[in-house]
């Protein structure tokens, strides 16, 4: 009697870590199509390609419509244009594609299945400090000065067009670069992560015709960046001195630099900054939590 219960017991542990092998199995297809579906969301967030994505979403929706409405034309032509559309694609998104490779080829399993956080805050809130004590003397001298604060969205073509750098925001740096006989003072200054990393670099001017006339040519390419992507655009007027800053499109002139501190940081800094979190973590909880669970049940 007391084998057979010993046996039966066994049976038990044996089907009880069948169906955990079955779960870990589970787990482990969704965490690898987490992480895909959320290095694509990332890619479109920071290359700001979501005006593209929509555009093939419409064209999916169109495609499903024609299948259900037996629409023979439309369904053919459109299963022809995604197909030569998955090669578009990978054509579009090379330079983004190879960049992702190489890091995954670079970084351990750890850092490709982290999710990715906010930069540094400390080195933030400094390169905030230090340009409005900059900017707060470049509008006195009236020194024309153009400052892109990148957020998702990755700069990476206006970056190829000016000097790379790779150094803290310092305020006497920012003063010799935006000197009016500096060889890079024309271009615009951009910082990612509270660093900065192009200097002398060409934006894309706005095609908004509703701008004020007495806006110069820094004013309209701070402008046109943020129209075209979720930078933060701080912009010194080398006629009048005058301090504006470029949010989604939209200028608010005439700051003041406890102003342009008080908006840099409302726009720049998280209200809480979350502690990295990584799908194999999240995994490892399930895990441990579904064991002891079976363990419970167990007793």
């Amino acid at each position: 009697m007391g084998g057979l219960t010993a046996a039966i017991n066994w049976v038990q542990v044996y089907i009880s870590g069948f169906q955990l092998g079955e779960h870990i199995t589970d787990l482990i297809d969704i965490a690898i199509m987490a992480v895909l579906i959320y290095k694509l969301i990332d890619l479109v967030q920071t290359t700001n390609s979501g005006r593209l994505m929509k555009g093939i979403l419409l064209v999916l929706a169109v495609l499903g419509i024609s299948s259900v409405f037996n629409l023979y034309t439309v369904n053919f032509l459109l299963s022809k244009v995604l197909e030569m559309g998955v090669v578009a694609i990978v054509v579009l998104f090379q330079p983004e594609l190879r960049k992702i490779l190489e890091q995954m080829g670079n970084s351990s399993l750890r850092q490709v299945l982290s999710v990715s956080k906010q930069g540094d805050v400390d080195e933030l809130d400094n390169a905030i400090t230090q340009t409005v004590d900059a900017y707060t003397t470049l509008s006195k001298n009236k020194t024309g000065a153009l400052m892109v604060f990148e957020r998702r969205n990755r700069l990476e073509e206006a970056i190829r067009t000016g000097t790379a750098l790779d150094t803290v925001v310092n305020a006497e740096l920012l003063r010799n670069i935006f000197w009016n006989k500096a060889p890079l003072h024309d271009g615009a200054v951009i910082v990612r992560d509270g660093r900065i990393v192009g200097a002398g670099c060409m934006l894309p001017m706005s095609g908004n015709v509703n701008l004020s006339r007495d806006l110069g040519m820094r004013h309209r390419a701070g402008i046109g960046a943020s129209e075209q992507t979720d930078a933060v655009v701080a912009i010194v007027s080398e006629e009048t001195g005058s301090i504006s800053v470029a949010v989604g499109g939209m200028l608010k002139r005439h700051l003041t630099p406890e102003t342009l501190e008080r908006l840099l940081r409302n726009e720049l800094l998280p209200e809480k900054v979350e502690e990295e979190t990584t799908f194999m973590t999240k995994i490892s909880g399930l895990l441990w939590g579904k064991k002891e669970e079976r363990k419970d049940g167990a007793e």
